[in-house]
């Protein structure tokens, strides 16, 4: 998958954006028309002939070669701007191939990103490019805008996508040893060891019941203080965090839950690394690379690594404070 915008180029793209929209539009329609040039001339046989008036023509157009060379320089940064477009829309269009062919439920009805304002919006600039780059460079910004967008729907579908994959083998696990479970207690048969695993049965569903009302309450997180949004530390990870979260529709009472949860599984440490298991990063995902499809800078990028944790919980727990209470009861999530 391509390495997104940064959040700073994104943020300066969306000021620049608000600066000259309507220009901009003016001033495509105006090169598209200046770049294709004209000529007009009367008729000089009509004119002679009447003498009602002068023969005339207009000069084509050219452009000039200050403005050529004024778009040279920018020409490098747009093809980049380009080639990242492009890259996001065929990882949004492959994110929703791959979940129509798992036929799995992701939690959500909508299992595809819209990328039509993407695709437009290249179309735009690539045409801008026979305008002076000081033009083009808007055309730019909305392209990296929208790349952005399209980006993060794109890792919030694989999160889930790999959450339901998960789920999936968990069933096919636990299936499978329920029917051997059963046929080892057919072959034995016995009155006795009916009634023990009716008993069992009853004191493990008692216990589940304990757990559950056990955790059922959020958590007193420790929260980290002094936080940006796309640092890496433990406070800028949290606050990133909380940034995103009204993307599943959670409010604060989810953000405790998830502080707690990813307090006991890594401290959020982008870093962190389970020697024993492989796990790896903020949401301790195993094996790590398992982020790779919310980004190629997974080992180094808390946002990238937070962006799939949170589609994982979602498709998998429902909720943070879901995934928390797992925790609690199982040791694990």
């Amino acid at each position: 998958m391509p390495l997104l915008p940064n959040r700073r180029t994104v943020r300066r793209a969306e000021r620049r954006l608000r600066r000259r929209p309507v220009l901009l539009a003016a001033t495509l329609a105006i090169g598209v028309l200046a770049t294709a040039g004209f000529t007009t001339a009367a008729p000089a046989s009509q004119a002679e002939a009447s003498g009602s008036g002068p023969r005339f023509a207009l000069a084509s157009y050219t452009t000039s070669a200050s403005a050529t060379a004024d778009k040279a320089p920018a020409a490098s940064a747009v093809e980049r701007t380009v080639t990242e477009a492009n890259d996001a829309v065929t990882a949004a269009t492959a994110v929703a191939a791959d979940i129509a062919a798992s036929g799995l439920d992701v939690g959500t009805p909508d299992t595809t990103v819209d990328t039509s304002g993407l695709e437009a919006a290249v179309v735009q600039l690539e045409r801008a490019q026979s305008l002076p780059a000081m033009y083009s460079t808007d055309f730019a910004d909305a392209v990296t805008t929208l790349t952005a967008s399209v980006g993060e729907q794109t890792q919030g579908l694989r999160g889930r996508l790999d959450a339901a994959i998960a789920l999936k083998a968990q069933q096919e696990a636990e299936e499978k040893a329920r029917k051997e479970a059963e046929a080892a207690a057919a072959a034995a048969a016995a009155a006795a060891k009916a009634a023990a695993e009716a008993a069992a049965a009853e004191e493990a569903a008692k216990k589940s019941s304990s757990s559950s009302s056990s955790v059922s309450s959020a958590p007193r997180p420790v929260y980290a203080t002094g936080g940006a949004v796309g640092g890496t530390s433990p406070a800028d990870a949290q606050a990133t965090a909380r940034a995103m979260l009204g993307n599943y529709g959670w409010g604060d009472d989810q953000f405790g839950c998830l502080v707690s949860l990813w307090n006991k599984e890594s401290g959020w440490n982008y870093q962190a690394y389970n020697r024993s298991s492989g796990a790896y990063g903020i949401p301790q995902a195993l094996p790590g690379s398992k982020m790779g499809s919310a980004g190629a800078d997974w080992q180094t990028n808390p946002a990238t690594q937070i962006a799939w944790g949170l589609g994982y919980i979602s498709g998998r727990y429902g909720t943070p404070c879901g995934a928390w209470g797992h925790s609690q009861s199982t040791g694990w999530y």
